[in-house]
């Protein structure tokens, strides 16, 4: 059976310049297993092409030799089925026509901007308006990307266009954005050696989140052309493996408007972190080492593969709540506006997330691109698990203008992504807005960045006197906390427990510095914005007293019940020197300075690896459901089980935290957890051990065990001569009953 699904207007050779070429029809059979995969799909025989879209009413793909700078060569003209327009062509056709690689872009019509067939780039013809009254905004002027494509060739601000005028509508809209606009790569073979991917419980996990260019930018045992890239990241995997982290999670890695970040000597306009895509499945070009046609995506699969043979997973920050495409007509403004984005009237745009238009997370077209990112990045590309920038907006379910959380919506992003994605789920669970706060509301299957921790462990450290934090507050955050998420019947590994991530000052930074200074010059500064509210200390200026602040806190993140994370260099101390909001600088400020940091924190990064070790060695610590009150007790330093009096009284600032290791099936009795947020020393009575036996210490973050490392490895604990335990000022001790 023969099917026409596409016309294919050939110039007998020549660029297509004018719409007066003939129509050559190119049929193609009908192939077993023929699918409507979304995007650009290949097989031996053909090329398919599925463009979904609502609201267009003609749809072209221009086919390119070269991205940049040079005409189309062919043009198919795809027809509509259902929601999508579809099309296809031989690669007999495309190998007679002399391409070595397929570069396509779109061109669309619609409401606003009908189809002339005299029409020509960079004519007005069937031009009506720039917005209709149901938000469309059509313009064939306009070479759009696919938003299912799988490599994007350049960033829509590059040398030979610098302004995005050329994408615009209004004084700019008969501009053709053809010859500089992105192009997207057909990839005739996606498959890759991802590896084995391992399968650990989420509780079982220790992430350890990192940008790619800052774990090896500045790392000696990397070869410089491999630096910041995925294979230069796939080399650090043993370094990762060695400190004890289970899970690498990445800042966002798809791709966005970075390549002209290193144009001038400072950080104005840079987009560093990320936060702003521009394509959901394509992998950054700028990080990888090999950036041919292909070499992207097989790069990060290479990397992923490292990763996995060393056992540690790896995580993705994502960005779905918006896009980076802005006020421009780039892909899906262009294709779809209403579908794709919420709209708050025709020209309106809602914005939750305090960046860009919110995604429109009713429209089916919207969720299945989501759902379809993620099943690409956890099926072909290995990705074990994903951290949502901003995820509320995924749960919005108001289609304009407002904002209507909608969690349990069956066919939302939500809970689709829990059901369909074999990936661990985790919420970033707050927007820019008072109603995209939805922390501890998140459904079954997802966990959650856990601000709630973050602060309380930053108030108890550093605001003794100024903020009241109560012992009982304190073992609310190291059982889980329970009260945000077990009435949605979410265990502990809801809880994604930090106290420092990129969002904000280092571990280090924490104690170091008492306000932000963003306002420095290159390369730690200037940029804007950061938080006021940092809840950081200086410690008097104290080194000894920073580092042994750092210690507790990262002690408290790794004994607490949930799921621990530390941020890249946070085990060697690494400092943004009290800049909070690094998001635009590329620079030594951000990236990891191994051989420095290595010289001057060595003993941190032992106690690091040896608080993970201890976390990973006793079971009690990582529990997957809710403590019994049989399995969790709380005594005062007095000896005495902690009532709700003192549990309540914000004057107490000491606590001790019993575990029964046997019903954990730990190798330890029990395990005991002293805590002490006094300036001064205070002395624990201990209660009696299970074995009858002394208790004996395995990790201590006051200065007196500096130098074994402040943690003793497992089997090798020393025993106590009595029955009770000095713990010094602002420190926590372990002790173990083996």
């Amino acid at each position: 059976m023969v099917r026409l699904i596409g016309l294919l207007l050939w110039g007998c050779g020549a660029p297509v310049v004018g719409m007066d070429l003939p129509d050559v029809v190119d049929p193609v059979e009908d192939p077993p297993g023929d699918d409507p995969t979304p995007g650009a799909s290949a097989d031996d025989v053909e090329l398919r092409f599925v463009i979904p879209t609502r609201a267009a009413e003609r749809v072209e793909v221009w086919l390119y030799a070269e991205p940049m700078g040079a005409d189309a060569l062919r043009r198919l003209v795809l027809t509509r089925e259902g929601d999508a327009f579809v099309g296809s062509l031989t690669w007999d056709a495309l190998d007679a026509a002399g391409f070595e690689h397929v570069w396509y872009g779109l061109r669309a019509w619609g409401p606003g901007w009908s189809y002339d067939p005299a029409w020509t780039p960079g004519s007005d013809l069937g031009f009506v308006e720039d917005v209709d009254a149901s938000g469309a905004r059509f313009n064939p002027n306009k070479l759009l990307w696919d938003p299912y494509g799988r490599e994007l060739s350049h960033d829509p601000s590059n040398p030979v266009s610098a302004s995005w005028g050329v994408y615009m509508a209004g004084d700019h809209r008969l501009e053709d954005s053809g010859p500089v606009a992105p192009k997207m790569l057909v990839l005739r073979d996606r498959a890759g050696d991802i590896g084995v991917k391992p399968r650990r419980e989420l509780r079982d996990q220790v992430i350890y989140e990192v940008h790619v260019r800052a774990l090896t930018m500045l790392d000696p045992t990397v070869p410089e052309a491999l630096r910041g890239t995925y294979a230069g990241a796939a080399l650090a995997a043993a370094r990762l493996s060695d400190l004890g982290v289970t899970a690498v999670e990445l800042l966002p890695v798809h791709e966005t408007n970075n390549d002209r970040n290193d144009v001038s000597a400072d950080a104005s306009g840079d987009n560093y972190w990320g936060y702003s895509t521009l394509a959901f499945f394509a992998p950054d070009r700028r990080y990888a080492a090999d950036r041919s046609p292909g070499g992207p995506t097989r790069e990060f699969q290479e990397m992923v593969r490292a990763f996995h043979a060393v056992g540690i997973s790896v995580y993705l920050d994502v960005v779905y709540n918006h896009t980076g495409e802005g006020s421009a007509l780039m892909s899906w403004r262009g294709l779809d506006n209403a579908a794709y984005y919420e709209l708050d009237g025709p020209e309106g745009y809602r914005s939750d997330n305090g960046v860009g238009p919110n995604l429109n997370a009713t429209d089916p077209l919207a969720r299945e691109l989501v759902l379809a990112s993620l099943r690409y990045w956890s099926e072909d590309m290995g990705v074990d698990g994903f951290r949502f920038d901003l995820a509320p907006i995924l749960g919005n379910g108001c289609a304009s203008g407002c904002f209507s959380w909608d969690p349990d919506d069956p066919d939302g992003i939500l809970l689709r992504a829990a059901r369909e994605i074999d990936a661990d789920l985790i919420a970033e669970p707050w927007g820019a807005t008072g109603e995209a706060y939805r922390a501890g509301h998140f459904p079954e299957g997802w966990s959650e960045w856990n601000e709630g921790f973050r602060d309380t462990i930053r108030s108890d450290q550093n605001q003794l006197g100024v903020v009241d934090v109560t012992t009982g507050q304190l073992a609310e955050v190291l059982s889980g906390s329970p009260g945000r998420y077990a009435d949605d019947g979410r265990g502990p590994a809801a809880s994604i427990n930090y106290v420092a991530s990129h969002d904000g000052f280092t571990l280090a930074d924490q104690y170091r510095c008492n306000g932000k200074n963003n306002s420095q010059p290159w390369p730690y500064g200037p940029s804007d914005g950061g938080s006021d509210d940092n809840r950081s200390w200086d410690q008097r200026g104290d080194p000894v007293r920073q580092r042994r602040a750092a210690r507790t806190g990262l002690a408290l993140t790794m004994l607490s019940a949930g799921v621990p994370m530390l941020t890249g260099g946070d085990e060697l101390l690494r400092s943004q020197r009290c800049n909070n909001n690094p998001y635009n600088l590329d620079s030594v400020a951000t990236w990891i300075d191994w051989a420095a940091l290595e010289a001057e924190a060595s003993g941190f990064r032992v106690f690091t690896q040896g608080m993970i070790a201890l976390r990973l060695a006793h079971p009690a610590l990582r529990p997957g459901a809710w403590r019994s009150a049989d399995a969790v007790r709380w005594y005062e330093p007095d000896g005495s089980e902690a009532d709700g009096g003192y549990l309540s009284d914000p004057t107490r600032h000491a606590i001790a935290m019993w575990l029964d290791g046997e019903a954990a099936g730990d190798p330890a009795r029990a395990i005991l957890v002293l805590i002490n947020g006094w300036s001064d020393g205070v002395t624990f009575q201990l209660p009696p051990s299970p074995s009858g036996g002394r208790w004996r210490i395995a990790a201590d973050t006051h200065e007196w065990l500096e130098a074994e490392g402040n943690v003793l490895a497992p089997g090798a604990e020393a025993p106590l001569p009595e029955d009770s335990y000095l713990l010094g000022t602002r420190s926590v001790a372990v002790l173990v009953d083996p």
